[in-house]
């Protein structure tokens, strides 16, 4: 930039040291080459102020209009007589590094990151005229002339970015063996109704892969057009003769669909258990004591007065200060963290209340110790819900074991109290029917599959030999499937004798499923395809099936989360950032951290 010039004087910014303690300003100079020290320049702006020795007015300028240099203004305080004030006039090489244009390399790197930053946090388009993105992109950069990029570049960028991803995906899909689905579908608060699927598979190095397909727009919900919609997104990504299961959650319109397609279909655990607990807690006796929880809860969180007074109680006793919890009749596990909060915040609850005039119905000690068991019963039912629906490791494998760890939780003991006992049994009963509508044989191979669990203790011992048998008759159907595909051997060879070879391949099976048998049950806390990862060398075909099987979800919680920012995402956002929905499920390379694969519980039997 070149500052404004006129015919009286002309502003220079190579001026020799002077008294001023902010280097963003500079004395102004006559035409004749002397300088004006009653009139200084903004470097930034060239603004113009009248200089009386004194900078407040200078430092209000720059907070003002300048947030980026305010943080090296000099200090308010004024020097010491001891002190005194070093020149910090810029020199030639930082001004010209500060304004000179920045390098299109540099320019498209940040743009890039601008876009997938709006794509992956769900962020509106229209955040690239925030003037205060502009300072810190300009801070961090260390160029006052950067300017962000408009909203038609960033949507273009979203697009390429998704057609990159996109590639990568397809190649990653071509090179599978095996694709399992997850869909689900939403209806946003404009009455719109949307489809997610996403895909689940482990690569040739035994990682699993999770990402998201689409998220569509749908007109009609009804079962045909479900299942078209999934048989289309298939052949869209070229994988519906990969794809092994779909998983999806309870709701007759899903089930009817799953019964048109060519997939296995797979029901969501954790909607199996949220519909039991459900059951047991409107029917097993714990209805009345909640309903007193929900009132309590709200004469707190409806008036700041009240929760104000709460809070000072909770200081008072050395307790974290927080507000309670509401449950929220879909998702149980509010239920439980009301419960939670209302019995650590118990002493403070009781002491607010007695300093109030109320009429409210106050639990009482029993009602506290009731609520003390429903924490109990509940615990066990989230350790398994959040265990089931993760995404970063094996979750199929691990169905069996924890129906298994749910039962023995909830079996009855002579010293429960009747409302447990009512709670116990309604429970049970209620996920024993879901449990039946479960594809169990699919769990049942999954779970054989798995070195952690391959010792079926979760079954009874009279199923466990139908489980090797069914293996059995897997691996053979493989190998058909296998030969099928294989050229025609050369005539001369049509009189091998066929009938020894099929005998040897079965004995071969036998061999194989013997030698994994053999093997021993690997720890808890190590990776099932860590171990296939070393081992599938020595089990060629076992590894093939062990693919199929494991990838599988237990749950449809992966395209569940393809909609957990829907309130911010459907407020009249543009189309692209809609679409760029579909970029949050980017499986990244570079991960902030881990998903951490809790112990899975194995009963013993």
């Amino acid at each position: 930039k070149t500052p404004p010039s006129s015919s009286s004087c002309t502003s220079d910014y190579l001026l020799p040291p002077h008294p001023l303690s902010l280097p963003q300003f500079i004395f102004k100079k006559f035409s004749d080459g002397s300088l004006d020290k009653r009139t200084v320049i903004c470097i930034y702006c060239q603004a113009e102020f009248q200089y009386h020795r004194s900078t407040s007015s200078l430092q209000y300028h720059l907070r003002a209009k300048h947030a980026f240099a305010s943080s090296s203004c000099a200090t308010d305080n004024p020097p010491t007589a001891n002190e005194s004030i070093q020149p910090q006039q810029s020199t030639l090489a930082e001004f010209q590094d500060r304004y000179k244009p920045m390098d299109q390399t540099k320019y498209n790197t940040l743009t890039n990151a601008i876009a997938k930053w709006i794509a992956m946090d769900c962020r509106p388009l229209n955040i690239v005229n925030d003037r205060g993105l502009r300072d810190v992109i300009q801070i961090a950069s260390s160029n006052q002339l950067y300017t962000l990029p408009s909203e038609g570049t960033i949507a273009s960028r979203i697009n390429d970015l998704y057609n990159n991803e996109k590639t990568t995906k397809l190649e990653l899909l071509k090179n599978a063996l095996a694709v399992a689905l997850t869909g689900d579908h939403w209806t946003s608060l404009s009455n719109h109704s949307y489809l997610g699927v996403t895909a689940h598979l482990i690569d040739a190095s035994w990682t699993l892969q999770s990402f998201a397909l689409t998220v569509m727009h749908t007109e009609e919900r009804h079962a045909e057009s479900c299942a078209e919609c999934f048989l289309d997104v298939a052949k869209e990504w070229n994988i519906q003769e990969k794809v092994t299961t779909i998983s999806t959650d309870s709701a007759h319109n899903m089930i009817a669909a799953d019964s048109r397609l060519p997939f296995e279909h797979m029901t969501c655990i954790a909607h199996s258990l949220q519909r039991s607990i459900t059951v047991a807690l409107s029917d097993g006796g714990f209805e009345n004591i909640l309903e007193k929880c929900r009132k309590l809860v709200g004469h707190f969180k409806h008036s700041p007065i009240n929760n104000t007074e709460l809070g000072i109680q909770q200081a008072a006793k050395g307790q974290k200060e927080e507000p309670l919890v509401q449950d929220i009749s879909t998702r149980w596990n509010s239920t439980l963290g009301m419960v939670q909060h209302l019995l650590c915040n118990k002493a403070a609850i009781t002491a607010t209340l007695a300093l109030q005039k109320q009429k409210l119905s106050v639990p009482t000690g029993k009602d506290f110790e009731k609520l003390q068991k429903l924490e109990t019963l509940l615990e066990p039912c989230r350790f398994v819900t959040e265990l089931l629906g993760g995404e970063l490791y094996v979750s199929c494998s691990v169905v069996l074991p924890a129906f298994c760890h749910i039962f023995s939780v909830m079996e009855v003991s002579d010293d429960d109290p009747e409302y447990v006992i009512q709670f116990k049994n309604t429970f049970t009963a209620d996920l024993i029917k879901h449990k039946e509508g479960t594809n169990m044989r699919f769990l049942k191979i999954a779970t054989a599959l798995d070195p952690r669990f391959k010792h079926l203790k979760c079954l009874p011992k009279s199923e466990r030999d139908e489980v090797w048998n069914m293996m059995s008759e897997v691996l053979k159907e493989q190998h058909s499937n296998a030969e099928t595909t294989e050229p025609e051997p050369p005539k001369k060879k049509m009189n091998l004798p066929l009938v020894a070879d099929d005998e040897n391949e079965c004995a071969s099976v036998c061999t194989a499923l013997d030698r994994y048998r053999a093997e021993p049950v690997i720890s808890m806390e190590t990776c099932p395809l860590e171990w296939w990862s070393k081992h599938e060398g020595a089990y060629k075909c076992l590894a093939y099936v062990a693919r199929k099987y494991l990838a599988t979800p237990a749950t449809a919680v992966p395209c569940e989360r393809l909609f957990s920012l829907s309130v911010n995402l459907w407020k009249s956002l543009p189309g692209d950032v809609l679409r760029a929905c579909n970029e949050r499920a980017w499986p990244s390379s570079e991960t902030d951290g881990e998903e951490p694969l809790p112990t899975p519980p194995e009963a013993e039997g």
